[in-house]
């Protein structure tokens, strides 16, 4: 990976998100405003929060996104896709979908990639990326490279680690495994866990192209400080 050289390389690499069941209107609306501040890639708000996040982000650079299927992946495809039709429809540029854990553990794969290649599909009709959560945390190594190949058949935009509400997050491991399993036009996003800027880049340099954070303000404003020259004595 080429080594980032500014505040604003980083930035582009960041969801912000607001997904947590405990936020007020007040929050969300403190954490979309963070979000333009700092001119990150993407805010990534619950779905009953996306008309907001859409009136906030207006007019910025910052992607309104929003989570589909959280936090399990549980949902039948036909809700799914009524719920991303109706967040891409009120303004969503960005889709988290979690992929359905109880189905991979099932190992009924045809489900999986029928639900990915339908999902993808319809988000790339809008103009949107799919970025696909695996909750890596639930899957054996082999569920993961099976569910990164339905995933590159699906065509989706970024593969992702995990919601933040399993009982574990991220790992470099797993990172290396799906990096390895994804072609090249498929990003990987890292989430759960990433707290502190050591922990973005270093995520970054095993291969991530999006990293998944609350601790947004935190990570920039330290890189910032490290990329400013002492001043002189």
């Amino acid at each position: 990976m080429l080594p980032l050289a500014s505040c604003e390389a980083l930035a582009q690499l960041i969801d912000h998100s607001l997904a947590a069941p405990q936020l007020t209107d007040e929050q969300v609306i403190e954490g979309l405003e963070l979000a333009k501040r700092y001119r990150i890639a993407c805010a990534s708000v619950r779905p009953c929060d996306i008309d907001l996040a859409v009136r906030t982000l207006h007019g910025g650079s910052v992607k309104p996104g929003a989570v589909c299927g959280f936090p399990h992946g549980s949902q039948s495809t036909a809700t799914k896709l009524y719920e991303a039709r109706d967040l891409l429809r009120r303004g969503a540029r960005e889709i988290d979908m979690v992929a359905a854990v109880s189905k991979l553990l099932s190992r009924e794969f045809q489900y999986v990639q029928m639900e990915l290649q339908q999902m993808a599909e319809l988000c790339h009709k809008e103009g949107a990326l799919l970025k696909v959560i695996l909750e890596n945390a639930y899957l054996t190594d082999e569920l993961k490279i099976v569910a990164c190949r339905c995933c590159e058949r699906a065509e989706v935009d970024f593969v992702q680690t995990s919601t933040g509400f399993a009982p574990s997050g991220y790992t470099l491991a797993d990172i290396a495994l799906m990096r390895r399993h994804l072609p090249g036009e498929i990003g990987v996003k890292a989430a759960g866990g990433i707290g502190t800027l050591d922990q973005a880049l270093e995520v970054y340099e095993a291969g991530c192209s999006r990293i998944g954070t609350t601790s947004t303000a935190a990570i920039l404003d330290e890189w910032q400080a490290r990329l400013t020259p002492p001043a002189a004595s």
